[in-house]
Protein backbone atom coordinates (compact mmCIF):
# COMPACT_ATOMS: atom_id res chain seq x y z
CA UNK A 1 0.00 0.00 0.00
CA UNK A 2 2.51 2.37 1.29
CA UNK A 3 4.64 2.13 -1.99
CA UNK A 4 2.31 1.92 -4.47
CA UNK A 5 0.95 5.59 -3.05
CA UNK A 6 4.78 6.57 -3.00
CA UNK A 7 5.30 5.50 -7.09
CA UNK A 8 1.90 7.28 -7.59
CA UNK A 9 3.11 10.40 -6.10
CA UNK A 10 6.52 10.17 -7.71
CA UNK A 11 8.06 10.10 -4.33
CA UNK A 12 11.63 7.77 -3.75
CA UNK A 13 12.25 6.30 -0.74
CA UNK A 14 14.85 8.79 0.27
CA UNK A 15 13.75 11.94 -1.21
CA UNK A 16 14.74 15.80 -1.34
CA UNK A 17 13.03 17.93 0.94
CA UNK A 18 13.80 21.09 -0.40
CA UNK A 19 12.03 22.11 -3.15
CA UNK A 20 13.31 25.67 -4.98
CA UNK A 21 11.22 26.15 -7.93
CA UNK A 22 12.64 22.46 -9.06
CA UNK A 23 13.59 19.94 -6.34
CA UNK A 24 16.95 20.27 -5.06
CA UNK A 25 18.33 16.82 -5.80
CA UNK A 26 21.47 16.91 -2.89
CA UNK A 27 20.15 18.48 -0.07
CA UNK A 28 23.13 19.18 2.56
CA UNK A 29 20.65 18.67 6.00
CA UNK A 30 19.97 15.19 7.57
CA UNK A 31 18.21 12.26 6.79
CA UNK A 32 14.72 12.81 8.17
CA UNK A 33 12.38 9.33 8.20
CA UNK A 34 8.72 9.42 8.73
CA UNK A 35 7.31 6.77 10.63
CA UNK A 36 3.80 5.34 10.59
CA UNK A 37 2.77 5.94 14.08
CA UNK A 38 0.00 2.79 13.95
CA UNK A 39 3.11 0.00 13.63
CA UNK A 40 6.36 2.12 13.85
CA UNK A 41 7.24 1.16 10.63
CA UNK A 42 9.17 3.92 8.06
CA UNK A 43 7.21 5.16 5.24
CA UNK A 44 10.48 6.78 3.91
CA UNK A 45 12.76 9.15 4.20
CA UNK A 46 13.32 12.60 3.05
CA UNK A 47 16.85 15.02 3.05
CA UNK A 48 16.81 18.38 4.81
CA UNK A 49 18.18 21.54 4.19
CA UNK A 50 21.41 23.07 5.47
CA UNK A 51 21.80 27.09 5.49
CA UNK A 52 22.96 27.49 1.82
CA UNK A 53 19.52 25.23 0.88
CA UNK A 54 17.55 27.91 2.50
CA UNK A 55 19.45 30.48 1.12
CA UNK A 56 18.36 28.77 -2.49
CA UNK A 57 14.90 28.70 -1.45
CA UNK A 58 14.54 32.14 -0.49
CA UNK A 59 16.65 33.44 -3.66
CA UNK A 60 13.67 31.57 -5.22
CA UNK A 61 10.92 32.96 -3.14
CA UNK A 62 12.33 36.37 -3.98
CA UNK A 63 12.45 35.56 -7.69
CA UNK A 64 8.88 34.32 -7.72
CA UNK A 65 7.12 37.17 -5.68
CA UNK A 66 9.00 39.51 -7.89
CA UNK A 67 6.92 37.88 -11.02
CA UNK A 68 3.79 36.42 -9.72
CA UNK A 69 3.22 39.86 -8.57
CA UNK A 70 2.19 41.56 -11.63
CA UNK A 71 0.08 38.67 -12.45
CA UNK A 72 -3.66 39.85 -12.60
CA UNK A 73 -5.25 38.41 -9.85
CA UNK A 74 -8.08 36.84 -11.34
CA UNK A 75 -5.65 35.45 -13.41
CA UNK A 76 -3.65 34.18 -10.47
CA UNK A 77 -6.95 32.98 -9.44
CA UNK A 78 -7.45 30.36 -12.23
CA UNK A 79 -3.98 28.87 -11.82
CA UNK A 80 -5.49 28.31 -7.82
CA UNK A 81 -8.54 26.43 -9.96
CA UNK A 82 -6.38 24.40 -11.49
CA UNK A 83 -4.33 23.61 -8.27
CA UNK A 84 -7.80 22.48 -6.77
CA UNK A 85 -8.98 20.71 -9.46
CA UNK A 86 -5.74 18.77 -9.31
CA UNK A 87 -6.07 17.82 -5.83
CA UNK A 88 -9.45 17.14 -6.50
CA UNK A 89 -8.22 13.58 -8.41
CA UNK A 90 -5.65 12.82 -5.69
CA UNK A 91 -8.11 13.60 -2.96
CA UNK A 92 -8.24 9.64 -2.21
CA UNK A 93 -4.45 8.20 -2.43
CA UNK A 94 -3.17 11.88 -0.81
CA UNK A 95 -6.09 11.45 1.57
CA UNK A 96 -5.10 7.72 2.54
CA UNK A 97 -1.09 9.52 2.96
CA UNK A 98 -2.07 11.88 5.32
CA UNK A 99 -3.87 8.76 7.38
CA UNK A 100 -0.55 6.58 7.12
CA UNK A 101 1.95 9.62 8.58
CA UNK A 102 -0.41 11.36 10.81
CA UNK A 103 -2.87 8.04 12.16
CA UNK A 104 -6.17 10.20 11.20
CA UNK A 105 -8.88 7.89 10.50
CA UNK A 106 -9.59 7.36 6.51
CA UNK A 107 -12.39 10.47 6.37
CA UNK A 108 -10.29 12.82 8.05
CA UNK A 109 -7.46 12.44 5.88
CA UNK A 110 -9.81 12.99 3.00
CA UNK A 111 -11.50 15.77 5.04
CA UNK A 112 -8.32 17.18 4.76
CA UNK A 113 -7.86 17.73 1.50
CA UNK A 114 -11.17 18.74 0.91
CA UNK A 115 -10.51 21.55 3.29
CA UNK A 116 -7.36 22.55 0.67
CA UNK A 117 -9.84 21.79 -2.11
CA UNK A 118 -12.66 24.43 -0.25
CA UNK A 119 -9.86 27.16 -0.16
CA UNK A 120 -9.05 26.95 -3.87
CA UNK A 121 -12.44 27.62 -4.44
CA UNK A 122 -12.45 30.48 -1.91
CA UNK A 123 -9.53 31.83 -3.54
CA UNK A 124 -10.73 31.50 -7.10
CA UNK A 125 -14.06 34.04 -5.61
CA UNK A 126 -11.55 36.20 -3.83
CA UNK A 127 -9.50 36.89 -6.82
CA UNK A 128 -11.88 39.11 -8.15
CA UNK A 129 -12.81 41.05 -4.92
CA UNK A 130 -9.63 42.30 -3.20
CA UNK A 131 -10.79 45.64 -3.22
CA UNK A 132 -10.10 48.55 -0.81
CA UNK A 133 -12.55 51.45 0.19
CA UNK A 134 -13.52 55.20 -0.64
CA UNK A 135 -13.83 57.72 1.78
CA UNK A 136 -14.94 61.02 1.83
CA UNK A 137 -12.34 63.53 2.13
CA UNK A 138 -13.11 66.45 4.01
CA UNK A 139 -11.10 68.87 1.20
CA UNK A 140 -13.02 69.73 -2.22
CA UNK A 141 -11.68 68.33 -5.20
CA UNK A 142 -9.75 65.58 -3.14
CA UNK A 143 -10.52 61.59 -3.23
CA UNK A 144 -9.41 59.36 -0.45
CA UNK A 145 -9.62 55.33 -0.91
CA UNK A 146 -7.13 52.60 0.21
CA UNK A 147 -5.82 50.07 -1.56
CA UNK A 148 -3.76 46.61 -1.00
CA UNK A 149 -0.94 45.08 -2.19
CA UNK A 150 1.03 41.81 -2.25
CA UNK A 151 3.12 41.52 0.56
CA UNK A 152 6.07 39.98 0.11
CA UNK A 153 7.03 36.08 1.06
CA UNK A 154 4.94 34.31 3.39
CA UNK A 155 6.58 31.94 5.90
CA UNK A 156 4.62 29.00 6.82
CA UNK A 157 5.52 26.70 9.84
CA UNK A 158 2.56 24.22 10.30
CA UNK A 159 2.40 21.29 12.47
CA UNK A 160 1.29 17.75 12.15
CA UNK A 161 -2.18 17.20 13.13
CA UNK A 162 -3.02 19.09 9.94
CA UNK A 163 0.27 18.57 7.66
CA UNK A 164 -2.41 20.03 4.44
CA UNK A 165 -4.75 22.06 5.29
CA UNK A 166 -2.92 24.60 7.51
CA UNK A 167 -0.28 24.75 4.46
CA UNK A 168 -3.49 25.45 1.74
CA UNK A 169 -5.05 28.23 4.63
CA UNK A 170 -2.08 30.44 4.53
CA UNK A 171 -0.31 29.46 0.93
CA UNK A 172 -3.44 29.89 -0.98
CA UNK A 173 -4.85 32.98 0.19
CA UNK A 174 -1.06 34.11 -0.07
CA UNK A 175 -0.89 33.65 -3.29
CA UNK A 176 -3.86 34.39 -4.71
CA UNK A 177 -2.87 38.04 -2.97
CA UNK A 178 0.39 37.93 -5.35
CA UNK A 179 2.51 36.32 -2.45
CA UNK A 180 5.05 33.76 -2.42
CA UNK A 181 5.50 30.82 0.59
CA UNK A 182 8.18 29.09 1.73
CA UNK A 183 6.60 25.83 3.95
CA UNK A 184 8.39 24.43 6.74
CA UNK A 185 6.23 21.27 7.99
CA UNK A 186 6.51 19.35 10.77
CA UNK A 187 9.47 16.79 11.06
CA UNK A 188 6.83 14.13 11.81
CA UNK A 189 4.60 14.32 8.41
CA UNK A 190 7.94 15.41 5.81
CA UNK A 191 6.08 12.68 2.69
CA UNK A 192 2.93 14.95 2.72
CA UNK A 193 4.47 17.98 2.19
CA UNK A 194 6.66 16.51 -0.32
CA UNK A 195 3.52 14.80 -2.00
CA UNK A 196 1.65 17.97 -2.02
CA UNK A 197 4.53 19.94 -3.77
CA UNK A 198 4.99 17.66 -6.27
CA UNK A 199 1.01 18.22 -7.26
CA UNK A 200 0.81 22.03 -6.60
CA UNK A 201 4.39 22.37 -8.67
CA UNK A 202 3.48 20.79 -11.46
CA UNK A 203 0.37 23.16 -12.14
CA UNK A 204 2.54 26.40 -11.00
CA UNK A 205 5.49 24.88 -13.52
CA UNK A 206 2.82 24.28 -16.52
CA UNK A 207 1.76 27.97 -15.50
CA UNK A 208 5.54 29.26 -15.74
CA UNK A 209 5.49 30.18 -12.14
CA UNK A 210 7.39 27.23 -10.39
CA UNK A 211 8.94 29.38 -7.77
CA UNK A 212 5.62 30.74 -5.88
CA UNK A 213 5.76 27.71 -3.94
CA UNK A 214 8.50 26.58 -1.69
CA UNK A 215 9.37 23.51 0.51
CA UNK A 216 12.35 24.22 3.55
CA UNK A 217 11.94 20.93 5.63
CA UNK A 218 15.20 21.03 8.11
CA UNK A 219 16.32 19.23 11.12
CA UNK A 220 14.20 20.05 14.14
CA UNK A 221 13.38 23.51 14.23
CA UNK A 222 16.31 25.11 12.12
CA UNK A 223 14.25 26.33 9.21
CA UNK A 224 11.88 27.93 11.96
CA UNK A 225 14.25 30.26 13.41
CA UNK A 226 15.65 31.09 9.98
CA UNK A 227 12.40 32.06 8.54
CA UNK A 228 11.28 33.71 11.88
CA UNK A 229 14.62 35.84 11.87
CA UNK A 230 14.51 36.65 7.94
CA UNK A 231 13.92 40.20 7.20
CA UNK A 232 13.04 39.28 3.64
CA UNK A 233 9.52 37.29 5.00
CA UNK A 234 7.37 39.95 6.00
CA UNK A 235 4.97 37.36 7.51
CA UNK A 236 5.41 34.40 9.41
CA UNK A 237 2.26 32.62 10.41
CA UNK A 238 3.00 29.71 12.40
CA UNK A 239 0.79 26.86 14.10
CA UNK A 240 1.79 24.80 17.07
CA UNK A 241 2.26 25.06 21.08
CA UNK A 242 1.88 28.44 22.65
CA UNK A 243 5.85 27.79 24.11
CA UNK A 244 6.80 27.71 20.14
CA UNK A 245 4.57 30.79 19.50
CA UNK A 246 6.55 32.51 22.69
CA UNK A 247 10.08 31.82 20.87
CA UNK A 248 9.34 32.37 17.34
CA UNK A 249 7.24 35.50 17.51
CA UNK A 250 9.51 37.25 19.72
CA UNK A 251 12.49 36.36 16.76
CA UNK A 252 9.78 37.60 14.35
CA UNK A 253 8.86 41.05 16.42
CA UNK A 254 12.70 41.44 17.09
CA UNK A 255 12.68 42.71 13.52
CA UNK A 256 9.33 44.24 13.78
CA UNK A 257 7.87 41.50 11.14
CA UNK A 258 4.44 40.45 11.31
CA UNK A 259 3.17 37.38 13.29
CA UNK A 260 -0.26 35.36 12.76
CA UNK A 261 0.33 32.24 15.22
CA UNK A 262 -2.27 29.46 15.79
CA UNK A 263 -1.25 28.14 18.94
CA UNK A 264 -2.80 26.07 21.80
CA UNK A 265 -6.52 25.41 22.73
CA UNK A 266 -7.85 23.85 26.14
CA UNK A 267 -11.33 24.14 24.67
CA UNK A 268 -14.47 23.49 26.77
CA UNK A 269 -18.10 22.96 26.67
CA UNK A 270 -21.46 23.49 28.22
CA UNK A 271 -23.70 21.14 28.77
CA UNK A 272 -27.68 22.71 29.63
CA UNK A 273 -29.75 20.88 31.04
CA UNK A 274 -32.11 22.36 28.74
CA UNK A 275 -29.81 20.72 25.98
CA UNK A 276 -30.95 18.01 23.47
CA UNK A 277 -28.55 15.38 24.47
CA UNK A 278 -28.33 13.07 21.49
CA UNK A 279 -27.06 16.23 20.27
CA UNK A 280 -24.43 16.96 22.94
CA UNK A 281 -23.28 13.17 23.24
CA UNK A 282 -22.08 13.05 19.54
CA UNK A 283 -20.48 16.13 19.70
CA UNK A 284 -18.76 15.80 22.43
CA UNK A 285 -18.02 12.58 21.42
CA UNK A 286 -16.14 13.37 18.11
CA UNK A 287 -14.77 17.00 19.62
CA UNK A 288 -13.03 15.03 22.53
CA UNK A 289 -11.81 11.57 20.86
CA UNK A 290 -11.80 12.53 17.04
CA UNK A 291 -7.79 12.67 15.39
CA UNK A 292 -6.87 11.06 18.59
CA UNK A 293 -7.05 14.23 20.72
CA UNK A 294 -4.93 16.08 18.80
CA UNK A 295 -6.64 19.03 17.46
CA UNK A 296 -5.91 22.49 18.58
CA UNK A 297 -9.70 22.22 18.89
CA UNK A 298 -10.14 19.51 20.94
CA UNK A 299 -12.84 19.30 23.12
CA UNK A 300 -10.31 18.98 26.45
CA UNK A 301 -13.31 19.95 29.90
CA UNK A 302 -16.47 19.66 29.65
CA UNK A 303 -18.91 21.43 32.07
CA UNK A 304 -22.44 19.64 33.22
CA UNK A 305 -25.20 20.85 35.09
CA UNK A 306 -25.35 19.35 37.97
CA UNK A 307 -29.24 18.38 37.09
CA UNK A 308 -28.21 16.18 34.11
CA UNK A 309 -24.45 15.11 35.19
CA UNK A 310 -25.00 11.33 36.17
CA UNK A 311 -27.39 10.94 33.67
CA UNK A 312 -24.59 12.09 31.07
CA UNK A 313 -21.87 10.82 32.14
CA UNK A 314 -23.17 7.70 31.97
CA UNK A 315 -24.20 8.00 28.17
CA UNK A 316 -20.93 9.98 27.56
CA UNK A 317 -18.88 6.45 29.26
CA UNK A 318 -20.99 3.45 27.38
CA UNK A 319 -20.34 5.87 24.16
CA UNK A 320 -16.67 5.66 24.95
CA UNK A 321 -16.74 2.18 25.23
CA UNK A 322 -17.77 2.11 22.01
CA UNK A 323 -14.66 3.58 20.28
CA UNK A 324 -12.84 1.46 17.90
CA UNK A 325 -9.26 2.30 18.35
CA UNK A 326 -6.87 0.57 15.98
CA UNK A 327 -5.50 0.74 12.37
CA UNK A 328 -6.92 4.46 11.16
CA UNK A 329 -7.76 2.83 7.66
CA UNK A 330 -9.99 0.09 8.70
CA UNK A 331 -13.28 0.38 8.61
CA UNK A 332 -15.11 1.26 12.03
CA UNK A 333 -12.49 2.66 13.37
CA UNK A 334 -12.36 6.09 14.85
CA UNK A 335 -9.39 6.71 17.14
CA UNK A 336 -5.99 6.10 15.42
CA UNK A 337 -2.84 6.64 17.47
CA UNK A 338 -1.21 9.39 18.40
CA UNK A 339 1.80 10.98 16.71
CA UNK A 340 5.13 9.63 18.76
CA UNK A 341 6.07 7.79 21.84
CA UNK A 342 6.37 11.21 23.49
CA UNK A 343 3.28 12.29 23.00
CA UNK A 344 1.76 8.93 24.41
CA UNK A 345 4.37 9.76 27.75
CA UNK A 346 3.11 13.21 27.84
CA UNK A 347 -0.59 11.84 28.20
CA UNK A 348 0.17 9.25 30.72
CA UNK A 349 1.87 11.78 32.77
CA UNK A 350 -0.94 14.34 32.58
CA UNK A 351 -3.33 11.59 33.82
CA UNK A 352 -0.98 10.89 37.09
CA UNK A 353 -0.82 14.52 37.29
CA UNK A 354 -4.64 14.59 37.31
CA UNK A 355 -4.90 11.52 40.14
CA UNK A 356 -2.62 13.27 42.48
CA UNK A 357 -4.44 16.66 42.29
CA UNK A 358 -8.16 14.68 43.01
CA UNK A 359 -9.26 13.86 39.83
CA UNK A 360 -10.82 10.43 39.01
CA UNK A 361 -10.45 8.20 35.92
CA UNK A 362 -13.93 6.75 34.58
CA UNK A 363 -13.03 5.23 31.61
CA UNK A 364 -9.35 4.90 29.55
CA UNK A 365 -6.64 5.89 31.32
CA UNK A 366 -4.04 3.53 29.52
CA UNK A 367 -1.54 2.87 27.17
CA UNK A 368 -2.67 -0.34 24.48
CA UNK A 369 -0.12 -2.37 24.06
CA UNK A 370 -0.28 -3.30 20.43
CA UNK A 371 2.31 -2.40 17.63
CA UNK A 372 1.97 1.28 17.59
CA UNK A 373 1.24 4.26 19.65
CA UNK A 374 -2.69 3.74 20.29
CA UNK A 375 -3.78 4.69 23.92
CA UNK A 376 -7.60 4.75 25.64
CA UNK A 377 -9.97 7.45 24.99
CA UNK A 378 -10.10 8.99 28.78
CA UNK A 379 -12.45 10.60 30.58
CA UNK A 380 -11.53 11.97 34.50
CA UNK A 381 -13.85 13.57 36.56
CA UNK A 382 -12.36 16.95 37.95
CA UNK A 383 -12.72 20.21 39.67
CA UNK A 384 -11.66 23.62 37.96
CA UNK A 385 -9.28 24.05 40.50
CA UNK A 386 -7.14 21.18 39.49
CA UNK A 387 -4.01 22.76 37.97
CA UNK A 388 -3.38 19.96 35.22
CA UNK A 389 -6.50 21.05 33.44
CA UNK A 390 -4.50 24.68 33.35
CA UNK A 391 -2.47 23.26 30.70
CA UNK A 392 -3.09 21.79 26.83
CA UNK A 393 -2.36 17.63 26.91
CA UNK A 394 -2.17 16.71 22.74
CA UNK A 395 -4.16 14.05 23.86
CA UNK A 396 -7.88 12.15 24.21
CA UNK A 397 -8.18 13.09 28.02
CA UNK A 398 -11.75 14.62 28.74
CA UNK A 399 -11.83 16.64 31.98
CA UNK A 400 -15.68 16.60 33.53
CA UNK A 401 -16.88 19.32 35.78
CA UNK A 402 -20.08 20.00 37.32
CA UNK A 403 -21.83 23.53 37.15
CA UNK A 404 -24.74 25.26 38.66
CA UNK A 405 -25.38 28.20 37.60
CA UNK A 406 -24.61 29.64 33.68
CA UNK A 407 -22.22 32.31 35.13
CA UNK A 408 -19.97 30.28 36.65
CA UNK A 409 -19.47 27.71 33.73
CA UNK A 410 -18.70 30.92 31.45
CA UNK A 411 -16.57 31.76 34.20
CA UNK A 412 -14.28 28.18 34.34
CA UNK A 413 -15.07 28.31 30.05
CA UNK A 414 -12.91 31.15 30.53
CA UNK A 415 -10.58 30.87 33.59
CA UNK A 416 -7.36 28.92 31.82
CA UNK A 417 -4.76 31.08 29.83
CA UNK A 418 -5.87 29.70 25.61
CA UNK A 419 -8.58 31.41 24.31
CA UNK A 420 -9.40 29.29 20.94
CA UNK A 421 -12.95 27.32 20.53
CA UNK A 422 -15.62 27.32 22.82
CA UNK A 423 -19.56 25.55 22.64
CA UNK A 424 -22.45 25.57 24.81
CA UNK A 425 -25.24 23.03 24.00
CA UNK A 426 -28.75 24.42 25.14
CA UNK A 427 -32.50 25.07 23.85
CA UNK A 428 -32.22 28.55 25.53
CA UNK A 429 -32.51 31.38 23.77
CA UNK A 430 -31.31 33.52 26.86
CA UNK A 431 -28.26 30.93 27.60
CA UNK A 432 -27.34 30.91 23.63
CA UNK A 433 -27.17 34.41 23.80
CA UNK A 434 -25.26 34.74 26.88
CA UNK A 435 -22.65 32.62 25.72
CA UNK A 436 -22.38 34.76 22.91
CA UNK A 437 -22.00 38.04 24.12
CA UNK A 438 -19.63 40.38 25.78
CA UNK A 439 -20.14 38.58 29.32
CA UNK A 440 -19.91 35.39 27.37
CA UNK A 441 -16.67 33.36 26.03
CA UNK A 442 -13.57 35.29 25.41
CA UNK A 443 -12.51 32.27 23.28
CA UNK A 444 -12.04 33.09 18.44
CA UNK A 445 -14.85 30.47 18.05
CA UNK A 446 -18.12 30.31 20.03
CA UNK A 447 -20.43 27.82 18.63
CA UNK A 448 -24.00 26.64 20.03
CA UNK A 449 -25.34 23.12 19.79
CA UNK A 450 -22.36 21.91 17.94
CA UNK A 451 -18.93 20.74 18.87
CA UNK A 452 -15.57 22.68 19.58
CA UNK A 453 -13.76 21.25 16.52
CA UNK A 454 -14.71 20.96 12.86
CA UNK A 455 -14.57 24.53 11.66
CA UNK A 456 -15.47 25.37 8.21
CA UNK A 457 -13.38 27.64 5.98
CA UNK A 458 -15.69 30.11 5.33
CA UNK A 459 -15.34 31.60 8.64
CA UNK A 460 -11.83 33.55 10.25
CA UNK A 461 -9.75 30.71 12.15
CA UNK A 462 -8.00 31.59 15.68
CA UNK A 463 -8.25 32.55 19.00
CA UNK A 464 -7.29 34.82 21.97
CA UNK A 465 -5.23 34.75 24.82
CA UNK A 466 -2.27 32.63 24.82
CA UNK A 467 -3.47 31.20 21.47
CA UNK A 468 -1.88 34.16 19.38
CA UNK A 469 -4.94 36.29 18.43
CA UNK A 470 -3.84 34.81 14.78
CA UNK A 471 -6.76 34.60 12.30
CA UNK A 472 -6.75 32.55 8.96
CA UNK A 473 -8.65 31.01 6.45
CA UNK A 474 -12.12 32.42 5.36
CA UNK A 475 -13.58 35.72 5.93
CA UNK A 476 -11.28 39.06 5.26
CA UNK A 477 -7.72 36.83 6.76
CA UNK A 478 -6.98 37.63 3.17
CA UNK A 479 -5.97 41.32 4.56
CA UNK A 480 -3.06 39.64 6.04
CA UNK A 481 -1.10 38.88 3.25
CA UNK A 482 -1.35 42.02 1.93
CA UNK A 483 -0.06 45.85 2.37
CA UNK A 484 -2.51 48.44 2.72
CA UNK A 485 -2.22 51.65 1.02
CA UNK A 486 -3.84 54.83 1.98
CA UNK A 487 -4.26 57.42 -1.08
CA UNK A 488 -4.89 60.45 -1.67
CA UNK A 489 -5.91 62.38 -5.30
CA UNK A 490 -5.84 66.14 -5.14
CA UNK A 491 -8.02 66.83 -8.44
CA UNK A 492 -8.16 70.69 -8.22
CA UNK A 493 -5.66 73.29 -8.42
CA UNK A 494 -5.72 74.50 -4.95
CA UNK A 495 -3.16 73.13 -2.49
CA UNK A 496 -5.33 72.41 0.94
CA UNK A 497 -4.47 71.30 4.21
CA UNK A 498 -6.54 69.12 6.59
CA UNK A 499 -7.71 69.87 9.98
CA UNK A 500 -8.11 73.34 8.51
CA UNK A 501 -3.96 74.13 8.83
CA UNK A 502 -3.03 77.20 7.40
CA UNK A 503 1.14 77.38 6.07
CA UNK A 504 0.97 80.64 3.42
CA UNK A 505 4.24 82.08 2.86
Amino acid sequence: MINELLEKFGIHHTHSGVYAGDWITRPEGMEIESINPSDKKPIASVMSASRKNYEQVVASAVEGFEKWRKVPAPKRGDIIRQIGAALRKNKKDLGLLITLETGKILSEGQGEVQEMIDMCDFALGLSRQLHGLTMASERKDHRLFEQWHPLGIVGIISAFNFPAAVWAWNSILAAICGDSSIWKPSTHTPVTSVAILGIVSSIMRENGHADVFSLCISEMHLAAEWIAEDRRIPLVSATGSCEMGKVLGSKVSQRLGRSLLELGGNNAAIISHSANMEQALRAVLFSAAGTAGQRCTTLRRLFLHDSIEIMFLEKLREAYRGIKVGDPWEEGVLMGPLISENAVDKMMWAIQEAKKQGGKVLTGGNRILDKGYFVEPTIILANPEMQIIQQETFAPILYVMPYHNLEDAIRYNNGVHQGLSSAIFTDSLREAEEFLSYRGSDCGLANVNIGTSGAEIGGAFGGEKDTGGGRESGSDCWKNYMRRQTCTINGGNQLQLAQGVRFDL
